[in-house]
């Protein structure tokens, strides 16, 4: 996978939660509506981070190949 493209799936998850924290209802966070919501934040932050951790495993594996 090419480095601009996992910085460009970044940045559509980051896009993803903005979207999604506008939708969530704070009174109620887990009520009908927001719960979906809540969801769609965290599934963003996990895609961030199994991202990040495609990053550095191609940081290290260029390392190991040198």
């Amino acid at each position: 996978m090419n480095k601009t493209l996992t910085i460009v799936l970044i940045i559509l998850a980051l896009a993803l939660i903005v979207y999604n924290v506008t939708i969530v209802d704070f009174n109620d966070p887990l009520g009908e509506q927001s719960i979906i919501a809540v969801i769609g934040i965290v599934a963003s932050l996990c895609a961030i981070i199994l991202l990040l951790i495609l990053l550095t495993s191609k940081k290290i594996q260029e390392k190991v190949e040198d």
